[in-house]
């Protein structure tokens, strides 16, 4: 299982990106698939998932301002992130769980927002 996470960089408070993760070695179309997050000297957080069916899932913190879609064409999931805040700033991590309930991890990409 390979998760190619990309998208991650520097923006300014209020700005926006966008995060993709393709993934191969899975059937893309069974598994969930969503982001964690982790900070330093914090706890890793579920950021938002989607199932397989494509209903999607946020964190309270997220919610309104992140939004997360999947092309089971592409292998792609993708994450927008509007309106973004410095405690957003993170190491974003995709992941995707087998209907058998074994997640995998990408390696995470950075994300860095300045007040």
């Amino acid at each position: 299982v390979q998760l190619q996470a990309s998208g991650g960089g520097l923006v300014q408070a209020g700005g926006s990106l966008r995060l993709s993760c393709a993934a191969s070695g899975v059937i893309f179309s069974a598994n969930s698939m969503g982001w964690d997050r982790r900070a330093p000297a914090k706890q890793r957080e579920l950021v938002a998932r989607i199932s397989s069916g494509g209903s999607p899932n946020y964190a309270d913190s997220v919610k309104g301002r992140f939004t997360i879609s999947r092309d089971n064409a592409k292998n792609t999931v993708t994450l927008q992130m509007n309106n973004l805040k410095p405690e957003d700033t993170a190491v974003y991590y995709c992941y995707t769980r087998r209907p058998n309930g074994m997640d995998y991890w990408g390696r995470g990409t950075q994300v860095t927002v300045s007040s």
